[in-house]
Protein backbone atom coordinates (compact mmCIF):
# COMPACT_ATOMS: atom_id res chain seq x y z
CA UNK A 1 0.00 0.00 0.00
CA UNK A 2 1.56 3.05 -0.84
CA UNK A 3 1.25 6.33 1.21
CA UNK A 4 0.03 9.81 -0.06
CA UNK A 5 2.14 12.83 1.08
CA UNK A 6 0.36 15.98 2.34
CA UNK A 7 1.66 19.63 1.96
CA UNK A 8 4.72 20.44 4.22
CA UNK A 9 4.11 22.22 7.25
CA UNK A 10 5.71 24.86 9.02
CA UNK A 11 7.53 21.86 11.07
CA UNK A 12 7.99 19.07 8.84
CA UNK A 13 6.78 16.96 5.80
CA UNK A 14 3.86 15.14 7.28
CA UNK A 15 2.70 11.52 5.35
CA UNK A 16 -0.65 9.40 5.91
CA UNK A 17 -1.26 6.09 5.66
CA UNK A 18 -4.56 4.40 5.33
CA UNK A 19 -6.37 1.54 6.91
CA UNK A 20 -8.75 0.19 4.45
CA UNK A 21 -11.11 -1.47 6.44
CA UNK A 22 -14.30 -0.43 4.22
CA UNK A 23 -16.60 1.72 6.47
CA UNK A 24 -14.32 1.04 9.45
CA UNK A 25 -10.72 2.99 7.13
CA UNK A 26 -8.95 5.70 8.34
CA UNK A 27 -5.36 7.04 8.68
CA UNK A 28 -2.05 6.85 9.86
CA UNK A 29 -0.49 10.37 10.20
CA UNK A 30 2.87 10.67 10.42
CA UNK A 31 4.52 13.86 10.90
CA UNK A 32 6.64 16.05 13.89
CA UNK A 33 4.97 18.74 15.96
CA UNK A 34 1.73 16.82 15.81
CA UNK A 35 0.03 16.74 19.09
CA UNK A 36 -0.33 20.57 20.18
CA UNK A 37 -1.99 21.39 16.94
CA UNK A 38 -5.57 21.91 16.90
CA UNK A 39 -5.75 20.58 13.11
CA UNK A 40 -4.59 17.30 13.98
CA UNK A 41 -7.89 16.64 15.63
CA UNK A 42 -10.00 18.19 12.96
CA UNK A 43 -12.69 15.63 11.23
CA UNK A 44 -13.23 13.01 14.01
CA UNK A 45 -16.64 12.15 15.86
CA UNK A 46 -18.42 15.36 17.63
CA UNK A 47 -18.79 15.19 20.99
CA UNK A 48 -18.98 17.14 24.49
CA UNK A 49 -16.31 15.10 25.59
CA UNK A 50 -13.00 14.02 25.09
CA UNK A 51 -10.91 11.60 27.77
CA UNK A 52 -7.29 11.72 27.59
CA UNK A 53 -5.85 8.60 28.97
CA UNK A 54 -2.33 8.57 29.37
CA UNK A 55 0.33 7.26 31.67
CA UNK A 56 2.66 9.13 34.89
CA UNK A 57 5.32 9.14 32.49
CA UNK A 58 3.75 10.59 29.73
CA UNK A 59 1.37 12.87 31.42
CA UNK A 60 4.09 15.10 32.57
CA UNK A 61 5.58 15.88 29.15
CA UNK A 62 2.34 15.83 26.81
CA UNK A 63 -1.02 16.10 28.53
CA UNK A 64 -1.22 19.60 28.97
CA UNK A 65 -0.43 19.76 25.12
CA UNK A 66 -3.44 17.54 23.67
CA UNK A 67 -5.76 18.48 25.92
CA UNK A 68 -5.14 22.28 25.18
CA UNK A 69 -5.45 21.27 21.38
CA UNK A 70 -8.49 18.96 21.87
CA UNK A 71 -10.29 22.16 23.68
CA UNK A 72 -10.37 23.57 20.21
CA UNK A 73 -13.14 20.85 19.33
CA UNK A 74 -14.64 19.52 22.45
CA UNK A 75 -16.46 21.60 25.20
CA UNK A 76 -15.25 19.24 28.22
CA UNK A 77 -11.53 17.27 27.84
CA UNK A 78 -10.95 15.04 30.87
CA UNK A 79 -7.96 12.86 31.57
CA UNK A 80 -6.94 9.86 33.95
CA UNK A 81 -3.45 9.13 34.60
CA UNK A 82 -2.52 5.06 34.82
CA UNK A 83 0.40 3.61 36.70
CA UNK A 84 3.27 2.97 33.78
CA UNK A 85 4.68 -0.51 32.49
CA UNK A 86 3.26 -3.59 31.50
CA UNK A 87 2.75 -5.20 34.97
CA UNK A 88 -0.30 -2.63 35.26
CA UNK A 89 -1.66 -3.94 31.81
CA UNK A 90 -5.00 -5.97 33.62
CA UNK A 91 -8.28 -5.46 35.12
CA UNK A 92 -7.66 -2.99 38.25
CA UNK A 93 -5.76 -0.47 35.74
CA UNK A 94 -8.41 -0.88 33.03
CA UNK A 95 -11.28 0.08 35.66
CA UNK A 96 -9.49 3.50 36.96
CA UNK A 97 -10.59 4.15 33.03
CA UNK A 98 -14.22 3.11 33.59
CA UNK A 99 -14.03 4.86 36.50
CA UNK A 100 -13.05 7.96 35.23
CA UNK A 101 -15.72 7.58 32.59
CA UNK A 102 -18.58 7.26 34.76
CA UNK A 103 -17.34 9.58 37.13
CA UNK A 104 -17.13 11.95 34.39
CA UNK A 105 -21.08 11.41 33.33
CA UNK A 106 -19.14 10.06 29.78
CA UNK A 107 -21.91 9.44 26.97
CA UNK A 108 -21.44 6.90 24.33
CA UNK A 109 -20.38 9.84 21.87
CA UNK A 110 -17.30 10.79 24.43
CA UNK A 111 -14.02 10.13 21.79
CA UNK A 112 -11.14 8.49 24.22
CA UNK A 113 -7.46 9.41 23.07
CA UNK A 114 -4.59 7.10 24.04
CA UNK A 115 -1.98 8.99 24.87
CA UNK A 116 1.61 6.87 25.74
CA UNK A 117 2.66 3.61 24.23
CA UNK A 118 1.28 -0.01 23.75
CA UNK A 119 0.12 -0.69 27.20
CA UNK A 120 -2.09 2.90 27.21
CA UNK A 121 -3.13 2.44 23.31
CA UNK A 122 -4.20 -1.35 24.14
CA UNK A 123 -6.14 -0.52 27.69
CA UNK A 124 -7.79 2.55 25.92
CA UNK A 125 -8.81 0.56 22.77
CA UNK A 126 -10.51 -2.41 24.64
CA UNK A 127 -11.82 0.39 27.46
CA UNK A 128 -13.30 2.16 23.66
CA UNK A 129 -14.57 -1.21 23.02
CA UNK A 130 -16.11 -2.06 26.25
CA UNK A 131 -17.64 1.25 27.35
CA UNK A 132 -21.30 1.61 27.06
CA UNK A 133 -20.76 -1.11 23.88
CA UNK A 134 -18.82 0.59 21.51
CA UNK A 135 -17.14 4.63 22.19
CA UNK A 136 -14.95 6.24 19.34
CA UNK A 137 -11.16 6.29 20.20
CA UNK A 138 -8.01 7.62 18.38
CA UNK A 139 -4.34 6.13 18.75
CA UNK A 140 -1.60 8.79 20.01
CA UNK A 141 1.49 6.36 20.21
CA UNK A 142 4.32 8.03 21.80
CA UNK A 143 6.99 5.10 21.89
CA UNK A 144 8.49 3.56 18.72
CA UNK A 145 7.17 -0.16 19.04
CA UNK A 146 3.54 1.80 19.25
CA UNK A 147 3.79 3.59 16.50
CA UNK A 148 5.05 1.00 14.05
CA UNK A 149 3.02 -1.51 15.55
CA UNK A 150 0.69 -1.76 18.74
CA UNK A 151 -1.29 1.57 17.95
CA UNK A 152 -2.35 0.26 13.99
CA UNK A 153 -4.85 -2.42 13.40
CA UNK A 154 -7.26 -2.27 16.07
CA UNK A 155 -5.81 -5.19 18.39
CA UNK A 156 -6.93 -4.30 22.17
CA UNK A 157 -6.24 -6.30 25.16
CA UNK A 158 -5.16 -6.71 28.63
CA UNK A 159 -2.69 -9.57 30.08
CA UNK A 160 -3.87 -12.50 32.30
CA UNK A 161 -1.15 -14.05 34.40
CA UNK A 162 -1.39 -17.09 32.32
CA UNK A 163 -0.64 -15.52 28.75
CA UNK A 164 -0.27 -11.44 27.48
CA UNK A 165 -2.92 -10.41 25.91
CA UNK A 166 -5.72 -12.74 26.31
CA UNK A 167 -8.56 -10.82 27.33
CA UNK A 168 -9.36 -8.30 24.36
CA UNK A 169 -11.16 -7.22 21.42
CA UNK A 170 -10.68 -6.11 17.78
CA UNK A 171 -11.86 -2.62 17.39
CA UNK A 172 -10.05 -0.04 14.98
CA UNK A 173 -9.64 3.60 16.35
CA UNK A 174 -10.90 6.65 14.46
CA UNK A 175 -7.42 8.06 13.76
CA UNK A 176 -3.31 7.61 14.41
CA UNK A 177 -1.39 10.12 15.27
CA UNK A 178 2.03 9.26 15.03
CA UNK A 179 4.24 12.54 16.25
CA UNK A 180 7.70 11.80 15.73
CA UNK A 181 8.68 14.69 17.94
CA UNK A 182 7.77 12.29 20.87
CA UNK A 183 10.65 9.98 19.97
CA UNK A 184 13.03 12.81 21.03
CA UNK A 185 12.12 11.68 24.80
CA UNK A 186 11.96 7.82 24.68
CA UNK A 187 14.17 6.28 26.72
CA UNK A 188 17.29 4.31 24.78
CA UNK A 189 16.32 0.97 26.17
CA UNK A 190 12.27 1.99 25.02
CA UNK A 191 13.94 2.93 21.13
CA UNK A 192 15.88 -0.44 20.96
CA UNK A 193 12.55 -2.30 21.94
CA UNK A 194 10.66 -0.36 19.36
CA UNK A 195 13.35 -1.16 16.82
CA UNK A 196 12.63 -5.12 17.30
CA UNK A 197 8.90 -4.52 15.87
CA UNK A 198 10.35 -2.39 12.72
CA UNK A 199 13.03 -5.10 11.94
CA UNK A 200 10.54 -8.06 12.36
CA UNK A 201 8.98 -6.44 8.87
CA UNK A 202 11.62 -6.98 6.43
CA UNK A 203 12.30 -11.01 7.19
CA UNK A 204 8.09 -11.55 6.60
CA UNK A 205 7.34 -9.14 3.97
CA UNK A 206 10.04 -7.19 2.40
CA UNK A 207 13.88 -7.53 2.66
CA UNK A 208 14.56 -4.25 0.68
CA UNK A 209 13.50 -2.41 3.81
CA UNK A 210 15.56 -4.99 5.81
CA UNK A 211 18.59 -3.71 3.64
CA UNK A 212 17.93 -0.23 4.54
CA UNK A 213 17.49 -0.87 8.44
CA UNK A 214 20.90 -2.51 8.28
CA UNK A 215 22.83 0.52 6.40
CA UNK A 216 20.62 3.02 8.63
CA UNK A 217 20.74 1.29 11.92
CA UNK A 218 23.38 4.12 13.27
CA UNK A 219 20.92 6.69 12.15
CA UNK A 220 18.23 5.15 13.68
CA UNK A 221 19.35 4.58 17.02
CA UNK A 222 20.89 8.11 16.95
CA UNK A 223 16.96 9.13 16.19
CA UNK A 224 17.98 11.23 13.26
CA UNK A 225 14.30 12.48 12.24
CA UNK A 226 14.73 11.90 8.34
CA UNK A 227 15.16 7.77 9.36
CA UNK A 228 13.03 7.30 11.91
CA UNK A 229 10.33 8.61 9.45
CA UNK A 230 10.67 6.42 7.23
CA UNK A 231 11.32 3.36 9.37
CA UNK A 232 7.75 4.73 10.54
CA UNK A 233 6.21 5.21 7.52
CA UNK A 234 8.02 1.89 5.89
CA UNK A 235 6.70 -0.26 8.63
CA UNK A 236 2.85 1.69 9.03
CA UNK A 237 2.33 0.63 5.34
CA UNK A 238 3.26 -2.64 5.54
CA UNK A 239 1.29 -3.51 8.37
CA UNK A 240 -1.38 -1.65 6.97
CA UNK A 241 -1.48 -3.63 3.77
CA UNK A 242 -1.81 -6.82 6.16
CA UNK A 243 -3.90 -5.59 7.87
CA UNK A 244 -6.22 -4.64 4.79
CA UNK A 245 -6.32 -8.23 3.87
CA UNK A 246 -7.27 -9.95 7.50
CA UNK A 247 -8.26 -7.30 9.92
CA UNK A 248 -8.98 -10.21 12.31
CA UNK A 249 -6.06 -12.53 12.08
CA UNK A 250 -7.98 -15.34 10.21
CA UNK A 251 -5.14 -16.63 8.27
CA UNK A 252 -2.44 -13.42 6.47
CA UNK A 253 -2.26 -11.08 9.44
CA UNK A 254 -0.22 -14.10 11.80
CA UNK A 255 2.74 -13.51 9.91
CA UNK A 256 3.14 -9.99 11.74
CA UNK A 257 3.45 -12.40 15.28
CA UNK A 258 7.03 -13.63 13.75
CA UNK A 259 9.26 -13.76 17.49
CA UNK A 260 6.21 -13.44 19.41
CA UNK A 261 5.40 -16.57 20.27
CA UNK A 262 8.51 -17.23 21.88
CA UNK A 263 8.35 -13.55 22.75
CA UNK A 264 5.45 -13.83 25.04
CA UNK A 265 6.64 -16.72 26.84
CA UNK A 266 9.82 -14.54 27.55
CA UNK A 267 7.58 -12.09 29.28
CA UNK A 268 4.92 -14.15 30.89
CA UNK A 269 7.22 -16.02 32.53
CA UNK A 270 10.07 -13.53 33.87
CA UNK A 271 7.02 -11.59 34.96
CA UNK A 272 5.63 -8.59 32.72
CA UNK A 273 7.54 -5.78 33.16
CA UNK A 274 10.81 -7.73 33.70
CA UNK A 275 11.66 -7.81 29.73
CA UNK A 276 10.30 -4.53 27.68
CA UNK A 277 8.08 -6.38 25.18
CA UNK A 278 10.25 -5.41 22.29
CA UNK A 279 12.96 -6.92 24.20
CA UNK A 280 11.40 -9.95 24.17
CA UNK A 281 10.07 -10.04 20.47
CA UNK A 282 13.71 -9.37 18.89
CA UNK A 283 14.69 -12.52 21.28
CA UNK A 284 11.80 -14.34 20.12
CA UNK A 285 12.95 -13.21 16.46
CA UNK A 286 16.05 -14.99 16.44
CA UNK A 287 14.62 -18.27 17.95
CA UNK A 288 12.13 -18.59 15.52
CA UNK A 289 14.69 -17.60 12.86
CA UNK A 290 16.98 -20.74 14.44
CA UNK A 291 13.56 -23.06 14.26
CA UNK A 292 13.36 -21.71 10.66
CA UNK A 293 16.63 -23.20 10.09
CA UNK A 294 16.11 -26.36 11.55
CA UNK A 295 12.25 -26.83 9.31
CA UNK A 296 14.70 -26.56 5.98
CA UNK A 297 13.19 -23.03 5.38
CA UNK A 298 16.09 -21.00 5.41
CA UNK A 299 20.12 -21.10 5.90
CA UNK A 300 22.29 -20.33 8.76
CA UNK A 301 23.54 -17.12 7.17
CA UNK A 302 19.87 -15.86 7.38
CA UNK A 303 20.09 -16.93 10.71
CA UNK A 304 23.56 -15.21 11.65
CA UNK A 305 22.43 -12.00 9.97
CA UNK A 306 19.66 -11.70 11.75
CA UNK A 307 21.12 -12.19 14.45
CA UNK A 308 23.77 -9.47 14.16
CA UNK A 309 20.85 -6.69 13.46
CA UNK A 310 18.71 -7.59 16.65
CA UNK A 311 21.97 -7.73 18.42
CA UNK A 312 23.35 -4.39 16.91
CA UNK A 313 20.14 -2.39 17.71
CA UNK A 314 20.63 -3.01 21.45
CA UNK A 315 18.34 -6.06 21.89
CA UNK A 316 18.67 -9.04 23.95
CA UNK A 317 19.79 -12.35 21.83
CA UNK A 318 19.97 -15.02 24.35
CA UNK A 319 16.85 -16.25 26.16
CA UNK A 320 16.29 -16.56 29.99
CA UNK A 321 16.49 -20.03 31.62
CA UNK A 322 13.00 -20.81 32.12
CA UNK A 323 13.41 -24.25 30.63
CA UNK A 324 11.93 -26.12 28.22
CA UNK A 325 9.03 -27.49 29.76
CA UNK A 326 7.91 -24.00 30.77
CA UNK A 327 8.71 -22.44 27.21
CA UNK A 328 6.09 -24.66 26.42
CA UNK A 329 3.72 -24.62 29.18
CA UNK A 330 3.37 -21.37 28.60
CA UNK A 331 3.67 -21.40 24.30
CA UNK A 332 0.79 -23.24 24.77
CA UNK A 333 -1.71 -20.40 26.04
CA UNK A 334 -0.48 -18.56 23.11
CA UNK A 335 -3.58 -17.61 21.26
CA UNK A 336 -2.24 -18.91 17.92
CA UNK A 337 -2.05 -22.40 19.40
CA UNK A 338 -5.04 -24.71 18.36
CA UNK A 339 -6.49 -27.86 19.80
CA UNK A 340 -3.39 -27.64 22.19
CA UNK A 341 -0.74 -27.72 19.17
CA UNK A 342 1.37 -24.68 19.33
CA UNK A 343 1.96 -22.64 16.35
CA UNK A 344 4.59 -20.67 14.75
CA UNK A 345 5.25 -17.85 12.39
CA UNK A 346 8.30 -18.72 10.46
CA UNK A 347 10.34 -17.38 7.83
CA UNK A 348 9.71 -19.70 4.47
CA UNK A 349 12.58 -17.61 2.82
CA UNK A 350 13.76 -14.24 3.35
CA UNK A 351 11.01 -11.70 3.01
CA UNK A 352 8.24 -14.64 3.57
CA UNK A 353 6.69 -16.05 6.35
CA UNK A 354 3.88 -18.18 7.27
CA UNK A 355 2.70 -19.99 10.54
CA UNK A 356 2.86 -23.75 11.06
CA UNK A 357 3.29 -26.15 13.76
CA UNK A 358 6.64 -27.89 14.47
CA UNK A 359 8.14 -30.62 16.07
CA UNK A 360 8.63 -30.67 19.78
CA UNK A 361 11.76 -31.95 19.49
CA UNK A 362 12.71 -29.30 17.04
CA UNK A 363 11.48 -26.49 19.87
CA UNK A 364 13.34 -28.04 22.59
CA UNK A 365 16.54 -27.86 20.12
CA UNK A 366 16.06 -24.13 19.72
CA UNK A 367 15.50 -23.99 23.27
CA UNK A 368 18.71 -25.39 24.34
CA UNK A 369 20.68 -23.44 21.88
CA UNK A 370 19.20 -19.99 22.17
CA UNK A 371 18.70 -19.88 25.94
CA UNK A 372 20.94 -19.49 29.35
Amino acid sequence: MQATQENPSADAVRHTVNIELGERSYPIVIGAGLLGHAQTYAGLPKAHAAMVVTNSTVAPLYADTVCAALSAHYPHVGRVVLPDGEAHKDWTTLNLIFDALLSGASDRKTVLFALGGGVVGDMTGFAAACYMRGVPFVQLPTTLLSQVDSSVGGKTAINHPLGKNMIGAFYQPQRVVCDLDSLKTLPTRELSAGLAEVIKYGPIADMVFFDWIEGHLPALLAREPAALAHAVRRSCEIKAHVVGQDEREGGLRAILNFGHTFGHAIEAGMGYGAWLHGEAVGCGMVMAAHLSQRLGLVDEAFVARLTRLVQAAGLPVRGPALGADRYIELMGHDKKAEGGEIRFVVIDGPGRASMRPAPDALVREVLARCCD
